[in-house]
């Protein structure tokens, strides 16, 4: 296909030799295939913000970091530098997301390069050697359903973790390869203790992926992993190895809100000296 302008600086860069196709259009990003380095891989061309049809972007922004008190202020006011501000720390998230997660083994693409506002990744595939397909256009057996949960529940375990909440996960945002599923669209990761929406994102997540496993294993409508995960974190019990029940007991005792809001903040100040 005709090569997109955008794409001129990858080429100039030798990042790019050839824009193959284009593999979809989404509500924040376009994607391409690519031919680079020889093989081929996945461009991810983020819209501007003003083409962009995301909703209730300000949430997912709640405790990211800005690099100095000028650029706060001027995201706070909403000029024009404040408005690139944002949108590069809202592209950089994703940046930041897929490093953090595969050090930790979650299993998003491999990240090669970020240049002029395109992501270069891995072009996740299938059986068949083709572009993966998202999870919503895979075919489920019971069986099938159960263990692909089971997967994402610990991918979910794991991300938390790493002190990051997906925030927008569902069945159309897993592509399912060879090896079962791999998590993509990370510009809204949240950060889990520095964002006050961090427990209701969670839970959002994981029933998103319930309901829709549920569809063909009803088992699973009768469980309550959101719940249980994160209070597990709240109370700094949650590790990459902690065995779930997907059950989750309201106690009868009354909330000691204080001490939960102070495990919160020293795992917070944890990750900020480690990341």
């Amino acid at each position: 296909m005709k090569m997109p302008k955008k794409f001129e600086i990858l080429v100039h860069n030798g990042l790019v030799d050839e824009v193959v196709s284009q593999l979809m259009s989404g509500k924040e990003a376009e994607v391409y295939v690519v031919r680079s380095m020889g093989e081929l891989r996945c461009a991810k061309v983020y819209k501007d913000a003003d083409n962009r049809s995301f909703s209730k972007q300000t949430q997912y922004q709640e405790g990211r970091k800005v690099k100095n008190s000028r650029q706060a202020r001027a995201i706070v006011k909403n000029t024009k530098y404040g408005r690139k501000e944002q949108e590069g720390a809202w592209q950089n998230a994703e940046v930041d997301a897929l490093r953090r997660l595969a050090a930790t083994g979650v299993r998003v693409p491999q990240l090669f390069s970020y240049v002029g506002g395109i992501l270069l990744m891995e072009l996740v595939v299938g059986e068949d050697g083709n572009p993966a397909p998202r999870l919503n256009d895979v075919k489920l057996t019971g069986i099938q359903a159960l263990e692909y949960h089971r997967t994402l529940i610990g991918q979910i375990v794991l991300m938390l973790c790493a002190g990051l909440v997906h925030g927008d996960l569902s069945e159309y945002n897993v592509l399912v390869d060879s090896n079962g599923p791999v998590i993509i669209d990370l510009p809204q990761a949240i950060d889990a203790a520095g964002n006050n929406n961090a427990s209701g994102m969670l839970l959002r997540d994981v029933a998103n992926i319930t309901a829709y496993f549920g569809r063909f294993a009803p088992e699973l409508l009768a469980t309550d992993y959101g719940r249980e995960i994160w209070k597990l974190y709240a109370t700094g019990e949650l590790r990459q190895d902690t065995a779930l029940t997907g059950r989750f007991e309201q106690s009868s005792k009354p909330a000691d809100v204080h001490g939960v809001m102070r495990d919160v903040d020293t795992i917070r100040r944890w990750h900020e000296r480690n990341s």
